[in-house]
């Protein structure tokens, strides 16, 4: 659940206040990368330190633990709270993060497409040959050793015949 920027700054310190917010959105698309990535540490920083004082607070309310304070304390609602507000700027920081990383990436790709693209154009092979004469000699015809034709020309005319004849046989009929 999306916490109110009213009571992110109700509950957090002033300079707790100032990093979440510019985690929120339009201030975090105007962030550089190296901005981003200090504002990240110090959410990481803000969160572990809320998640011990909330995890100290639940061992105060059992007994288990000695009070850091005068008094042992009673709740540490207030403490989750403020881990859960820690949490979700960290997931907006880390949203945007991965957001510039993919366009730097795909810009990275398409700078490589484009040059690969560039050395295949240049490197292009001329699959046609040139318009200027380069035989030195004509063709030569070379004769075939083995004969095409081994039985005797009689023979086939006879067998052409014959078949012509027997269609003419069944075609009557």
């Amino acid at each position: 659940m999306s916490t109110p920027i009213s009571t992110e700054k109700r509950m957090l310190t002033a300079t707790e206040f100032e990093v979440v917010e510019q985690s929120h959105y339009p201030a975090i698309m105007e962030l550089p990368k190296e901005e981003l990535s200090d504002i990240l540490k110090l959410l990481r920083e803000y969160r572990n330190k809320a998640r011990d004082r909330a995890h100290q607070q639940r061992r105060e309310m059992r007994g288990k633990s000695a009070p850091r304070a005068a008094v042992a304390a009673g709740d540490n609602s207030g403490t989750e709270r403020k881990r859960e507000i820690f949490a979700s700027a960290l997931k907006r920081v880390n949203r945007e993060l991965s957001r510039i990383k993919k366009q730097e990436s795909r810009k990275i790709q398409g700078d490589h497409a484009r040059r690969a693209l560039e050395i295949k154009r240049r490197n292009r092979v001329r699959h046609h040959p040139s318009t200027t004469t380069t035989a030195k000699r004509p063709m030569s015809v070379i004769e075939n050793p083995n004969a095409t034709v081994t039985m005797d020309p009689r023979e086939i005319g006879r067998v052409s015949q014959f078949i012509k004849t027997a269609q003419a046989r069944r075609d009557s009929r």
